[in-house]
C-alpha cells in the first residue's frame, strides 16, 4: 500500500470516528426536534429555573 493511500485511509478514519460521535450528540437532536421538546418538557416538569441558575448580576449593571 503505498504511502499516500495510507494516509488518506487514516485520515478518512479519522473524520469518519469524529463524525460518528457528533451524530447522537448533535445532528440527531438537531433533526428530531418535537421528540426532544417532549422528552425535556417532561425532565424539566416541576423545576423553577431561577432556583436552578440564578441570576448573576455584575457590577455594570448595578449602577
Amino acid at each position: 500500500m503505498s504511502k499516500n493511500v495510507r494516509i488518506a485511509l487514516v485520515f478518512g478514519g479519522f473524520i469518519t470516528a469524529v463524525a460518528a460521535a457528533f451524530y447522537p450528540i448533535f445532528f440527531y437532536p438537531l433533526t428530531h426536534k418535537d421528540e426532544y421538546r417532549q422528552v425535556q418538557k417532561i425532565n424539566r416538569a416541576g423545576i423553577n429555573q431561577a432556583d436552578v441558575q440564578p441570576v448573576v448580576q455584575h457590577e455594570r449593571m448595578k449602577k
